[in-house]
């Protein structure tokens, strides 16, 4: 088949992106031609995959995207499946790596933001995948109520798909040797806490609700922990919350990284207190590693650290003290060690690897 893949912008650091990629190798491994249409593509190219740069002029993000999408629409008609894993016009099938936007907007918003250019356009482009005969690979169960109730979509369009974390991310046989080094290159002492957090998109993730929670840790606990975060994002705001609530020198940024693995052997718990994640890949990648969570439930994959009794899970709403106190609790826990055990386990015995196979069966099937 020939394939078309768009995205408005590649980098080797996002968790969609990282997903597509994976979809696309399978593709390529079945024999597909696949082309990619994009806005921007950051790192290496990829053998196999023709990747077609289309920049698009616009004062804005979403001027930029509708410039893409006049952009391509006319060379889109030559391929026999179109996929998209951003929200725009034209697919025949769309991996659905985001929330409902729509349910955000009302949510999170007032009545003037959904008076914005910006809205329309996004509620627009939701509605050209929703409200369309696309056929859509879900992540997680919990977003298709919204999509259901915004758009009326049917449900026989959803197709879920199982997670499909890289299979580096299990923890190997010399994982313990791995840690030492780590730990002894970054200059963490054997009594110190390394907290792990992955992810751009540091407001959205929850990176403030870290500071906070380091931040109240009681002080003999607190000289012992060092925070180091992975993601591409800009930093700068929260430098300055950690300078105001005085752990800066605790805080250590290190931008995208292709080492995560190795961080996530040497860490001591992993951060995610995320506001919203559609999934939350990044649980799973720690779990299949041995590293202990401790999450919210917004994340659509919080329910596999549930399962595993690999950490915590917060209900929602959100409530800051028990964040802080889940912090210290999970670090000075008795059943740190358990939690390992039990993440490992778990890891080996669910399907959390599949994604790519399953999504490229699902594109495969529309032509049958």
């Amino acid at each position: 088949m020939k394939l078309a893949f768009c995205l408005f912008k590649y980098f080797p650091f996002g968790g969609l992106q990282r997903d597509f990629l994976r979809i696309a190798k399978e593709s390529l491994d079945r024999g597909h031609q696949v082309d990619v249409f994009t806005m921007a593509w950051e790192g290496e190219h990829e053998p196999g995959l023709t990747i077609h740069m289309v920049p698009a002029r616009g004062l804005s993000n979403h001027a930029r995207a509708k410039n893409f999408i006049a952009a391509i629409a006319h060379r889109l008609l030559s391929y026999d499946v179109v996929v998209g894993f951003n929200k725009m016009p034209g697919l025949d099938i769309y991996y659905a790596a985001d929330t409902c936007y729509q349910a955000k907007a009302h949510a999170q918003r007032g009545l003037w933001y959904r008076l914005t250019p910006r809205y329309r356009h996004l509620i627009a482009f939701e509605a050209a995948v929703f409200k369309s005969s696309t056929e859509i690979l879900l992540l997680s169960r919990k977003q298709q109520d919204d999509f259901m109730r915004y758009y009326q979509t049917l449900p026989e369009r959803f197709h879920l798909l199982p997670p499909g974390i890289a299979r580096d991310r299990a923890a190997p046989h010399n994982a313990q040797d791995i840690r030492h080094h780590m730990r002894s290159e970054l200059g963490i002492r054997g009594d110190e806490f390394l907290l792990l957090m992955v992810g751009s998109g540091f407001k959205t993730k929850g990176l403030d609700r870290v500071l906070r929670g380091l931040a109240a840790l009681p002080n003999d606990l607190q000289t012992r922990c060092k925070v180091y975060i992975i993601g591409k994002d800009n930093p700068r705001l929260f430098q300055k919350q950690a300078s105001k609530l005085g752990i800066k020198e605790k805080i250590h940024f290190l931008g995208g990284r292709l080492d995560v693995p190795n961080f996530f052997l040497a860490a001591d718990l992993l951060l995610h207190p995320a506001y919203n994640e559609n999934t939350g890949t990044v649980l799973l990648e720690a779990m299949a590693s041995g590293l202990p969570v401790l999450t919210t439930d917004v994340c659509g994959y919080a329910c596999y650290i549930k399962d595993a009794n690999a950490g915590y899970v917060l209900s929602s709403p959100f409530n800051q003290a028990e964040f802080n106190q889940a912090v210290a609790n999970m670090l000075l826990s008795p059943e740190r060690a358990d939690w390992k055990k039990n993440a490992i386990h778990y890891a080996k015995q669910a399907d959390i690897y599949s994604m790519p196979e399953r999504a490229v069966d699902c594109i495969e099937g529309l032509l049958i």
